[in-house]
């Protein structure tokens, strides 16, 4: 494995980077190891086993941006959950909404636009919810949290090493 697991200075992950920037990191005193793979790295004065997880020394703040408007986001303010029966369903069965239908002047902005199943979508079709016969579970407005860093890796890839750094949302299973 030749990948490294960056954790800030609070344990939070950060990114994955590989084994060379986090010997480089570890050299110039920037990160401190916490997990470590078997595998040793040599070079002809000295030799160090390969990192696993590092953690950073000091704090790195993330910007204070506005939260990008894109579907993912508009799927995790929401929880992944549909506005108009509140089931949750996961994102390959999702779409999104205008609350205010786009032929009727709805902008596409966060104050407009819901997370929605597929077949609450197509019942709603192009009235607003009142028409429809709908009612909305929470009220749409734009968040003001900064979302979470996502690293995404496959189930069967992530070395034992990182699984007390990652937060899981499902239960895992061995």
């Amino acid at each position: 494995m030749d990948h490294v697991l960056l954790l800030n200075i609070t344990y939070e992950p950060l990114r994955i980077i590989n084994w060379k920037k986090a010997i480089t990191l570890l050299l110039l005193g920037k990160v401190e190891v916490v997990e470590e793979y078997k595998r040793e790295i040599r070079s002809v004065t000295f030799s160090v086993k390969l990192p696993s997880v590092v953690r950073l020394l000091r704090m790195v703040k993330r910007p204070n941006t506005p939260v990008k408007f894109s579907r993912q986001n508009i799927y995790a303010r929401d929880k992944y959950r549909c506005q108009y029966c509140g089931t949750r369903f996961s994102p390959e069965e999702l779409t999104y909404d205008h609350v205010l239908p786009r032929s009727r002047g709805g902008k596409t902005q966060w104050e407009n636009i819901v997370t929605c199943c597929i077949p609450c979508n197509r019942r709603k079709g192009g009235r607003t919810p009142g028409e429809a016969g709908m009612s909305l579970v929470k009220k749409p407005t734009k968040p003001r949290w900064i979302p979470a860093i996502r690293i995404t890796i496959g189930f069967r890839e992530v070395p034992h090493s990182w699984r007390d750094y990652l937060y899981w949302n499902v239960e895992l299973l061995e």
